[in-house]
């Protein structure tokens, strides 16, 4: 019976501090305090929904408490510098020091285990350059694209106003503006706070069509073109999946619209709303490709792109055929990473669904080249991108630019408590709670936002002029060295299988996306019947 020790003893102390309540009022601490654990204690026996503090009155509750601390205690006393999950220490203090201008450099040695996979490291030149250029910018827009975007290589990735709070937005929206970077806005709409700052935005159409959405849920062209045309939005993004849920739709219960978010997304305010897992605008690659001419057409020439997580490697080779078929090419592809983002998903979508960045950059990168379309196809990766070389070695297999989320909420603070979903965000950045978000200081916060991307952008030319080029569009996944044992080390080109331009139009069977290509088919995502 020494599980209901605790509670006999808190019986016990209150019987006693309240028999000295003659010899001195003080003790009336001891009733109070073993009074309440005495209460606490026989609610616990009493009660009927938890087991353990049945069995464990008082004691039990010891493990909430655990359950509590646990991540403060692993993540500040436990973990060593490289063990952190999702990011670890060392890569979260380097986007603090780069936010706040102080060095990031490292001393005695790398803390990575350098022998074993899939450790890369870049090959460098011994004709190296100390580049002048600190902020490299790639032009963005097929042929026939009236408007081109001249972009950052580095890019605030998509984060909604509501998943963010206004601070944050804000902030990050400052912080774009004075770094001559874009901001994308995630799939919620525009709101007031991704305007105030005047930062380039990049609008991002999800199966919710939020800012431009119809009575029933559907794409409404009207509602389109009055949001569209403004200068500020610099191009638009069709959301076919992300990273965190690919495939997975979302609801969001009436009581979370706000005023501010239903003005945002073009919903009635306290009206539950339903995003479907697919869009409803188009059903087909072609349709998909006819909607981004269409889309460009109304915006007056705006490049028009498109993000996706990978999942079927068959239907981005039909998009890519459906491409070809129609002549119409989007302006860019943005690669998300299945690894997850700053959107809260189920367990099982952001650990087991969708490919990882890696897979899915190499498997676009090899659609786009096979077919011969890179050169006018723009290509973007998203997903844990937050270092120089995390950038150059992406770069170098494909990426034309990066875009970050969670990189660029550590420049605003974000400590990763891992609350994100729980509206009790520590340092007022994934909250609408307006008494958390007091504590960001907008103009601070933009500040840090600018200092990450240039410091961010000087590390990557450092490490472009170590490997003897001048802009990051040089680098070659050559460049690259990937061990796949620990005593074998092959370059990037062939640990990725990496596919020679326009092969897969000249002889598709010799490759090994030759099953895939067989079963692609540009006037449906289903894949073609083989025999």
């Amino acid at each position: 019976m020494y599980r209901f020790i605790p509670l006999a003893l808190a019986i016990c102390l209150a019987a006693v501090f309240i028999a000295l309540l003659g010899v001195s009022s003080w003790f009336w601490i001891g009733v109070v305090v073993f009074g309440a654990l005495a209460l606490l204690g026989l609610y616990d026996v009493l009660q009927k929904h938890h087991t353990l503090w049945r069995n464990y009155p008082i004691l039990g509750r010891v493990r909430w408490i655990a359950e509590e601390l646990r991540p403060f205690f692993r993540a500040y006393i436990v973990e060593s510098d490289t063990e952190g999950r999702p990011f670890n220490h060392e890569d979260r203090a380097m986007v603090y020091r780069r936010s706040k201008n102080v060095s990031s450099v490292e001393p005695f040695g790398s803390q990575l285990d350098i022998d074993r996979p899939p450790y890369e490291w870049l090959s460098h030149s011994i004709a190296a350059r100390h580049n002048q250029d600190e902020d490299p910018r790639v032009i963005v827009g097929a042929s026939g694209t009236a408007k081109p975007y001249s972009a950052s290589v580095l890019n605030i990735s998509a984060m909604s106003f509501g998943s963010l709070g206004a601070h944050a937005i804000e902030a990050l929206n400052r912080g774009a503006a004075k770094g001559g970077f874009y901001h994308d806005t995630g799939e919620g709409g525009i709101s007031r706070y991704h305007k105030a700052g005047g930062g380039d935005l990049v609008w991002e159409l999800g199966s919710g069509y939020f800012g431009c959405r119809a009575g029933d849920g559907s794409f409404d062209r009207e509602k389109f073109l009055d949001v569209a045309n403004a200068d500020q939005i610099k191009m638009i993004e069709i959301k076919l999946s992300q990273g965190a849920k690919p495939g997975h739709g979302g609801v969001l219960p009436g009581t979370k619209v706000t005023e501010e978010i239903a003005e945002a997304r073009g919903i009635p305010v306290g009206q539950t709303c339903f995003s479907p897992p697919a869009h409803t605008a188009f059903s087909t690659p072609v349709e998909l490709m006819e909607w981004v001419a269409e889309l460009r057409e109304m915006t007056g020439g705006k490049p028009v792109g498109m993000k996706l997580c990978v999942g079927n490697r068959w239907e981005v080779l039909a998009i890519c055929k459906a491409m070809l078929k129609t002549g119409i090419k989007p302006d860019f592809i943005v690669v998300d990473g299945g690894e997850g983002g700053t959107g809260a998903a189920p367990a099982e979508f952001m650990d087991h669904v969708g490919a990882p960045l890696r897979q899915g950059l190499v498997l676009v990168r090899n659609a786009l080249f096979g077919c011969g379309l890179k050169d006018e196809v723009k290509l973007a990766a998203s997903g844990k991108q937050i270092s120089a070389f995390n950038m150059a070695s992406s770069m170098a297999l494909g990426a034309d630019w990066i875009n970050t989320a969670r990189g660029f909420m550590f420049s605003l603070g974000c400590i990763q408590s891992l609350n994100c979903h729980n509206n009790t965000c520590p340092t007022g950045i994934a909250t609408t709670n307006a008494s958390r978000q007091r504590g960001l200081v907008i103009p601070d916060k933009a500040e840090r936002v600018h200092n990450f991307h240039r410091n961010t952008l000087k590390a990557l030319m450092e490490v472009v002029g170590a490997a003897g080029c001048s802009h990051p569009s040089e680098l070659t996944p050559r460049h690259i060295m990937h061990r796949v044992t620990e005593d074998i080390a092959a370059p990037g080109h062939r640990a990725y299988k990496l596919i020679e331009e326009g092969c897969l139009l000249a002889e598709p069977g010799e490759t090994h996306l030759a099953r895939e290509w067989n079963l692609a088919q540009a006037d449906s995502f289903e894949p073609a019947r083989i025999d």
